[in-house]
């Protein structure tokens, strides 16, 4: 995949101590990775940079929203989120990205790409089960929820389940209380 420039952050050059750094993240970035689960995209990054002599310390902290299609209605709606994410980053012989917290990079790298760790940071802050807020307080006027509760089952009331219920089971019933 190619990196996309703007979130490469060449860390050689920078003081040891916090550097900050802002991006703002919208539908062309997901684009670049072929993930179609987004009507559109308003994301603000916010990254602290901690350079340390042996290691960098990376905070990641996003918000904003997401417009997706609702699970239940299929009706688009944004989708707030937020997520934060720590990251060190050492130095060592090879490339290591096994362990989550931790990447390992080769000594002479002078630049770290970052646009893994945001769209990550992204798909996971949305959740699961994506249901519009108007189907949760019921102010959403839908053809779909209408035709849903047409076709759900209707729950009868107590009276009518005893009256239902097949009369061989009353005999079995005897048996329990014959003891």
């Amino acid at each position: 995949m190619k990196l996309l420039k703007e979130f490469t952050i060449p860390f050689v050059g920078l003081k040891i101590g916090k550097h900050h750094f802002e991006y703002k993240v919208e539908q062309a970035f997901f684009e670049h990775f072929e993930y179609e689960d987004f009507n559109d995209v308003n994301i603000n990054v916010n990254l602290v940079l901690e350079k340390k002599t042996t290691l960098l310390e990376l905070h990641f902290k996003i918000s904003g929203w997401v417009n997706v299609n609702c699970d239940l209605t299929n009706e688009p709606y944004n989708q707030t989120i937020e997520n934060e994410f720590d990251l060190v980053v050492k130095f060592g012989d090879e490339y290591n990205d096994e362990n989550i917290d931790i990447l390992i990079i080769p000594h002479g790298t002078y630049e770290i790409n970052i646009q893994q760790y945001i769209y990550e940071l992204v798909i996971l802050a949305v959740p699961i089960k994506r249901i519009h807020p108007g189907v949760e307080d019921g102010t959403l006027d839908s053809e779909i929820l209408d035709k849903l509760e047409e076709l759900s089952p209707k729950l009868k009331k107590n009276k009518d389940k005893e009256e239902e219920i097949d009369p061989r089971w009353n005999t079995l019933k005897k048996l329990l209380t014959d003891k």
